[in-house]
């Protein structure tokens, strides 16, 4: 016997719920002659009556009876699923995978600002350097670090970055007891590697003219958050991020090493997730919520160090690495 037509089905539950077929074509929004048609169908199929036809009355069949009980039972359980995912579409709740250093020193601490603006909100963060595969996982949305190509999904920019060489007040001193030139100091410091970033040194040093530099990288760490701490901590210098160190920076636990050397500003964070994410509420309003916050405290960063003779370099790197 081929499946069940679910249209059919859907008609005679509908029947024989509301004891009638005009009472049925009104509940489906069709006419009493579909309805008939579909019950006939059923029967057809089923090889069997459902329905004792007594004049304009209708009563069931043992089989009837008995495809009724089930009929009932399973779109019921379509009913509540149905409405279940209505109602976690309409709610308010996410689950977000992120970055770990990114989450820790970015999201984390603005976190308390989102739950001033949206007080009955869930939020489930996943701090974690692997990407979410959303077609197995139940994840909302990603906030990456790369360059917005990814195929197949909805992407956008929530945070640039900016990228400087940055140390504490005491290791700054250290270097300038040697030299007062900054590209001289570099030659002598003891570099601290974030292996996952965009923008390392081995990049950076000859970007800038720079040559002999100890690049044997003693610390070669692949969290940003660790490569700031020991920057933060008189180790060296490190080649990192604003949107990670800048509340270090704005303290004074972190200093720019020099000015003589451009900041670069990318397009760093992304929320990234599939295009049907987006048709619900609570993504788009978390989107435009981190997107706001985002381009605020990019703005921030530039008026920080523009104040303080810094130059900022806009570049788009055209390869895409991981970053933690």
């Amino acid at each position: 016997m081929s499946d069940l037509n679910l249209n059919s089905m859907s008609h005679f539950e509908a029947v024989a719920r509301l004891g009638g077929v005009a009472k049925a074509a009104e509940e489906l929004k069709v006419t009493p002659s579909a309805v008939s048609q579909q019950l006939r169908l059923l029967e057809h199929q089923l090889g069997v009556r459902l329905f004792r036809r007594e004049k304009r009355h209708l009563s069931l069949t043992i089989d009837g009876e008995r495809l009724y009980q089930t009929a009932t039972q399973a779109f019921e359980s379509l009913r509540e699923v149905r409405n279940a995912i209505v109602r976690q579409r309409e709610s308010f709740q996410l689950s977000i995978r992120v970055s770990p250093s990114f989450g820790e020193k970015w999201l984390a601490p603005r976190l308390a600002e989102f739950s001033g603006e949206y007080p009955t909100w869930e939020l489930r963060v996943d701090a974690t350097p692997n990407f979410s595969d959303f077609e197995t996982e139940v994840i909302d949305l990603d906030l990456r670090y790369g360059d917005g190509g990814w195929a197949g999904l909805y992407s956008a920019c929530v945070v640039n970055d900016l990228i400087l060489p940055m140390c504490s007040p005491s290791y700054l001193a250290q270097l300038r007891a040697i030299s007062s030139d900054p590209r001289e100091q570099l030659r002598h410091a003891r570099l601290i590697d974030s292996v996952k970033a965009y923008f390392r040194w081995d990049y950076w040093l000859p970007r800038n003219g720079i040559q002999g530099a100890n690049m044997t990288y003693p610390y070669r760490l692949d969290r940003s958050s660790m490569s700031i701490q020991l920057a933060k901590d008189g180790v060296g210098v490190a080649l990192d991020s604003t949107s990670i160190a800048f509340d270090d920076l704005a303290s004074g636990a972190l200093v720019p090493l020099s000015a003589e050397f451009d900041v670069i500003e990318f397009p760093g964070y992304w929320l990234v997730c599939p295009s049907r994410h987006m048709n619900r509420r609570a993504v788009r309003l978390f989107s435009e919520w981190v997107s706001r916050i985002g381009n605020r405290d990019t703005t921030h960063a530039r008026g920080f160090l523009t104040a303080r003779g810094f130059q900022i370099t806009f570049e788009h790197r055209p390869h895409f690495l991981t970053r933690d």
